[in-house]
């Protein structure tokens, strides 16, 4: 050891808990991923239970299981009630099988793709600026040619997207529109909640052929056969149908710069005057000084696309230079956010 410290201890400015809290968070995630897979919500959704009926129930001794309940009771995910475990109103909403906000096909995936998530992984990614997802197949190239990988990623999407469906559309105007273009829309969450917020508005769900097929199955499950159809095609090649909003949600983060403002330059010469557009997506503050779970999103698309989360300002910036104007960014739900403006009336 080279470094000489033979001036004493110095008291640090502030104290540990900061590292503590990052590097303690990695093995939180992974307690909630095994809480998921042991289905201990959907345990306690039948009763709230004492220490010993989980350790029962879930088949392991009492030391692991209280070690699961104190990480979920921490997190917000469980609460205490006279020694008894129970579920929170969170919890309820996202953690339950039968709830429509179900977050737990994306649980499923992270825990699939858990080989993403260790260092190896993530600092060869950092050193190619390379995605490393599927042993470094092409992502889109992945889905277009694979069923099973698809339908995985669309499910997985779908469970992350439906509850901020159900928030954004009461955030902005669509009374006027009558077409709603969900371009690289996976299962049809979006639309689900646009057409549902706005009776006159219709809805195209605009993927890839393979991914389309999945599509009308969510369309049937939800019962909006008779006002959202799906359209198989690519937006990078193919021409996009008639329609006066054009809705990105989780697709400008997946490209680079170049590539988002080809989308945008698209959308502005496809949309007639006074049509919109819609970008959501999670929103980094515009110092670039958080949000830290937006900036871990950032590190995830590092891992699994060419791209990275936005500002809502570099969006805005983006929107101008393809021509759009009356650029709004709207804080939606939770760290979603939406960027639109409109196509000049001329």
């Amino acid at each position: 050891m080279e470094t000489n410290w033979n001036t004493g201890i110095r008291k640090p400015r502030s104290d540990e808990h900061l590292l503590w809290d990052i590097l303690m968070g990695i093995r939180n995630a992974q307690a909630v991923f095994v809480a998921h897979d042991l289905k201990l919500f959907a345990f306690l959704a039948e009763k709230p239970a004492t220490l010993e009926e989980v350790s029962r129930s879930l088949q392991i001794a009492e030391r692991p299981a209280e070690a699961i309940l104190t990480t979920c009771v921490s997190f917000g995910l469980l609460q205490i009630e006279e020694d008894r475990y129970l579920l929170t109103p969170f919890a309820e909403d996202y953690l339950l099988e039968n709830s429509p906000t179900y977050f737990g096909p994306y649980l499923d995936y992270s825990i699939i793709n858990q080989e993403l998530m260790t260092f190896d992984s993530l600092k060869k990614a950092v050193i190619s600026n390379a995605s490393q997802v599927y042993g470094g197949t092409e992502l889109y190239l992945s889905h277009k040619e694979e069923v099973s990988r698809a339908r995985g990623f669309t499910a997985m999407m779908h469970s992350h997207s439906i509850g901020p469906a159900s928030a954004w559309p009461e955030r902005i105007d669509l009374s006027g529109s009558r077409i709603f273009l969900d371009i690289g829309g996976g299962s049809g969450a979006h639309s689900f909640g646009a057409v549902q917020r706005w009776p006159g508005l219709r809805g195209i769900v605009f993927d890839l052929p393979l991914v389309s097929e999945v599509t009308k199955e969510y369309i049937e499950c939800y019962g909006f056969q008779d006002r959202i159809m799906a359209q198989g095609g690519d937006m990078w090649t193919d021409s996009f149908p008639p329609a006066d909003v054009h809705f990105y949600a989780d697709i400008f983060h997946d490209f680079s710069p170049r590539k988002c403002l080809f989308l945008s330059r698209k959308s502005y010469e496809g949309l007639d005057p006074g049509g919109r557009i819609i970008i959501h997506e999670m929103l980094l503050n515009d110092a670039k000084d958080g949000p830290p779970a937006v900036a871990g999103y950032s590190i995830s698309m590092l891992l699994w696309t060419e791209g990275r989360q936005f500002s809502g300002s570099e969006l805005a910036e983006m929107l101008a230079e393809a021509g759009f104007v009356d650029i709004q960014v709207i804080p939606t739900f939770g760290y979603w956010g939406l960027v639109t403006g409109l196509k000049p009336r001329r």
